[in-house]
């Protein structure tokens, strides 16, 4: 660590970056900061893992494993976590043992729907109508208030569409509730919203307080999972520079370091509601890597070490598609005619599973339009 010129001090090339988690985004954030000259150190319990490929050295062990992150935190000069269900425990004692910039208590909420909720109602932004929910009669007040159709949601550990259940009338209450409840944890009921698209903004804050955000994400979901992200998103331009001010107004409240994605959705007629957030690199982010001045990987290393953010702006129109393990037999038939604007990213991952997200692709050209007739011309997604 040295002290810049504005007496701001930061981590300079050559610091040891740690990494709790593993996966693809923390092998795209070694990436992008070995080629900035930093050193990495991830811990993961997968052998081999994505990002202990590419890192310096990987510790492998459960994420609640307190010795491994004591070990973690002896080799690191600062640390940071790749995905949100990493153990929050770990994450404290870790920032006992040295820095992590993103601190504890925003992983916290993230990991948890509704202090999620209530942390984004304190700082005055719309999420859509909600209740808690602890038991059936509670769910049945709960719809009588929201409506139908209603989407009842576990509080913690879901994502690309696990741990929820869309209610259509009161019959199906009883069923989705014993579904979903653990006999302990409250679940979560929200209103379903007529959607007209999906976006996310990715926004970046450093500890001098710079703050940037990365151009709006129209973001297409297949079977809850995300296939495609369409930058720029077609959308009225209002419509995205209000996204771009919510994120900048969430980051700056929050007193952000590192990188935050703000997930929406866009209602015509109603306008945006936050949806849900993620603190750190996202997958409707990696259009950045090939498609923006800086990428969300490197701006995230920036943002953490405390060097001055890059540029985010968009470098030419782009589409991210994502590979799941279901279409790695087809990509691989395809790729040796891929067109030429294609760049191709892949993971790592030792297992190929169904629904498994194995890589991804990023179409670049002059309109989002020609882009998307491109990907519906390749037999990769074929019967979905």
């Amino acid at each position: 660590m040295t002290i810049l010129k504005n007496n701001h001090e930061a981590y300079l090339p050559g610091s040891t970056i740690g990494i709790l988690g593993g996966g693809q985004l923390g092998r795209m954030i070694a990436l992008e900061g070995r080629k900035m000259g930093y050193r990495f150190v991830t811990l993961d319990p997968t052998e081999d893992s994505p990002c202990g490929q590419v890192a310096d050295e990987q510790i492998i062990a459960p994420y609640d494993d307190l010795d491994a992150a004591k070990e973690l935190a002896t080799c690191s000069d600062l640390v940071t976590y790749e995905f949100e269900n990493v153990s929050a425990p770990v994450t404290e004692l870790l920032a006992k043992l040295t820095d992590v910039p993103q601190g504890a208590q925003l992983l916290a909420n993230t990991q948890d729907r509704l202090r999620e909720k209530a942390m984004l109602q304190q700082h005055g932004i719309r999420v859509a109508p909600y209740a808690p929910v602890s038991t059936l009669e509670e769910l049945h007040q709960a719809a009588a208030i929201i409506g139908y159709p209603l989407v009842l949601k576990t509080t913690t550990g879901g994502y690309d569409g696990k741990g929820q259940e869309l209610v259509k009338e009161v019959t199906e209450l009883e069923s989705a509730f014993s579904a979903l409840f653990d006999g302990a944890t409250p679940l979560v009921a929200e209103a379903w919203l007529p959607l007209t698209k999906e976006l996310s903004v990715i926004v970046a804050r450093n500890r001098r307080g710079e703050i940037s955000t990365f151009p709006v994400a129209e973001n297409e979901h297949r079977h809850h999972i995300l296939h495609a992200s369409i930058v720029p998103a077609r959308v009225p331009q209002e419509v995205a520079t209000e996204a771009e001010d919510i994120a900048h107004h969430l980051a700056d409240a929050i007193q952000l370091v590192g990188l935050l994605a703000v997930e929406f959705f866009y209602v015509e007629g109603e306008g945006l509601f936050v949806n849900e957030l993620a603190p750190r690199p996202h997958n409707s982010g990696h259009y950045t890597y090939d498609a923006a001045v800086t990428s969300q990987f490197e701006q995230h290393v920036r943002a953490i070490c405390n060097l001055p953010l890059g540029e985010a702006r968009l470098l030419t129109p782009v589409v991210m598609v994502n590979i799941l393990g279901q279409h790695v037999e087809a990509l691989w038939e395809c790729i040796p005619t891929l067109p030429n604007n294609v760049k191709i990213h892949w993971y790592g991952k030792a297992e190929v599973k169904v629904n498994r997200k194995m890589g991804h692709l990023t179409f670049l050209g002059q309109t989002t339009d020609e882009l998307l007739t491109q990907i519906d011309n390749l037999p990769i997604w074929k019967g979905e």
